[in-house]
């Protein structure tokens, strides 16, 4: 074999450095006789953005890979379980406007489309709650599993909500420990190239030059590898999403026994929305706002009103300020260089798709792994393809949830409505789906972020219309759909009844802990 990848360098830590870290170094020691060398570099001197506390159910699976012990990472980060978002005030604006989008797939959805039955029925339950468990699951604030359930394994499928500053430094001691990370604090202070245009080392003044075969980009916004040195253009999407700012603030409880939500609620505002993620010790609450529509001091005060404070309590509470840049790199690996988290891009927080982007763009690196430098433009191509279909499907999908507001009361949800803004891959899915609700097949990769049945639980969340057809309206359909209509409020039944308070399941794994699998 000519010139094979011995080293992999990681510029930055964080979330996105040490996920990356350890999806690769546990796959490198699991499978090669000689495994790849991690290391990875990060200033002493510069802070995460660290307010990414929300996940997909992916996470389980790169938690479990890394060989973390569930139990280990809900004590320490703090964390509080997730089945799915419930968007309030969304559709109309009205109080009791609101819809969910949960994690469990409608019953049977992969060999039954229950959508036409729904669309055609007196649809005094909303979709959610007639094709799944997970609404009821979380309006009654039931967690998604029980203390003898197994570590990893669900009840109700389920994410996370977690500390994110702490979050980085578990994986860091673990990724260190036990999967035998190279960790180095140095700043960079510049790189130096082959030739032929790789990336040949880091240049520190502490630790000398580090030398790598890949080298994966996870310095943030500036990106410093892929942007800054290699010049690879930013793709804005801000004329889609309109949200470029946030104002983040950590909310304590008012006693210890207060709720923990499960699941992230997010409220709309007359100019962005709001998030609230609950943890096991407070709230994590944010307002991601545009500039365009409302300036600072008024998103300012709709956050305070939100949480019933005074500005002046807010205040007392440290907001932080983030600004937000809406879009990507035109393209993500070049080269020996792979941009992963916020040096690839950035949309909003909405449906919390950062994390998931790092997680499978990790997750892909390890699996397709270049054997060698001369596979790794094969590799890069390939890579280069898949994420930016993603990027693409991801901002239709958080588009949609803009596209069909009713709601009528500020310049910023009427605009989002403007044909102008709408991707025109979105408007084709759209009619589509007022003649056919979305499945499986409306969709080009085997494998989506986003599948159909999240389209269906945001678009008749949010009281988009299909027109009636004949398909899945005969007899036989008519009588399949009512027996998993059947089954499904048995099993709602059987879950509401088994599954104890959210915050009482935490208590009891922090104090006894999950079975290990």
């Amino acid at each position: 074999m000519t010139d094979p990848i011995k080293s992999v360098v990681i510029l930055g830590g964080g979330t996105a450095g040490w996920i990356t870290a350890g999806t690769l170094a546990a796959r490198f020691n699991r499978d090669q006789a000689n495994p790849v060398r991690v290391t990875l570099v990060e200033s002493p001197n510069v802070p995460t953005i660290g307010v990414g506390e929300g996940t997909w159910p992916t996470m389980r699976t790169t938690l479990k890979k890394m060989g973390i012990r569930e139990t280990d990472f809900i004590r320490v980060c703090n964390v509080g379980f997730k089945q799915g978002a419930k968007f309030v005030r969304w559709t109309t604006g009205a109080e009791d406007d609101f819809y969910y989008h949960p994690l469990v797939l409608p019953e049977n959805f992969n060999q039954f489309n229950l959508a036409p039955q729904w669309l055609c029925g007196d649809r005094n339950q909303s979709f959610s709650d007639m094709v799944c468990p997970q609404e009821a699951l979380c309006e009654h604030n039931r967690a998604p599993k029980q203390i003898g359930t197994p570590e990893y394994a669900a009840v109700a499928n389920y994410a996370y909500h977690l500390d994110a500053g702490k979050f980085s430094g578990f994986l860091q001691k673990h990724c260190i420990e036990h999967l035998n990370v190279r960790h180095i604090l140095a700043d960079v202070t510049g790189v130096t190239e082959l030739a032929n245009g790789d990336l040949e080392s880091l240049q520190t003044e502490t630790a000398g030059d580090i030398e790598g075969d890949l080298f994966i980009d996870c310095s943030g916004f500036r990106s410093r590898l892929l942007g800054d040195h290699y010049g690879v253009p930013f793709r804005s999407c801000k004329d889609v999403l309109f949200i470029d700012n946030a104002l983040a603030v950590q909310i304590p409880y008012e006693n210890e026994d207060s709720p923990i939500a499960t699941h992230t609620i997010s409220t709309a505002q007359s100019a962005g929305w709001v998030w609230d993620i609950g943890l096991q010790n407070r709230r994590g609450v944010g307002h991601v706002f545009s500039s365009a529509h409302i300036d600072e001091t008024g998103a300012y005060r709709e956050l305070a009103a939100y949480l019933n404070l005074s500005e002046a309590e807010l205040d007392r509470m440290g907001v932080r300020k983030i600004p937000i840049v809406p879009g990507h790199r035109e393209k993500f690996w070049h080269r020996n260089c792979v941009a992963i988290g916020l040096s690839a891009g950035f949309l909003e927080p909405l449906e919390a798709s950062a994390l998931v982007l790092v997680e499978i763009s990790a997750s892909m690196i390890a699996e397709q792994f270049p054997a060698s430098r001369a596979a790794m433009d094969v590799v890069a191509r390939r890579f280069n393809d898949t994420f930016l279909y993603r990027w693409d499907r991801i901002i239709d999908f958080l588009k949609l949830h803009y596209v069909l507001t009713k709601r009528t009361d500020s310049h910023f949800w009427l605009d989002n409505r403007d044909p102008e803004t709408i991707p025109a891959s979105l408007k084709e899915l759209l009619t589509l789906w007022r003649y056919q609700p979305p499945w499986h097949d409306d969709f080009d990769r085997a494998v989506e972020v986003f599948p159909a049945a999240s389209y269906q639980y945001v678009l008749y969340g949010m009281g988009f219309e299909t027109e009636p057809n004949a398909f899945g309206l005969s007899e036989q359909y008519r009588e399949q759909a009512q027996q998993l209509f059947q089954q499904k409020q048995k099993a709602t039944q059987q879950m509401l009844a088994a599954l104890e308070n959210h915050r009482d399941l935490i208590n009891k794994i922090c104090q006894h802990g999950l079975q290990r699998i």
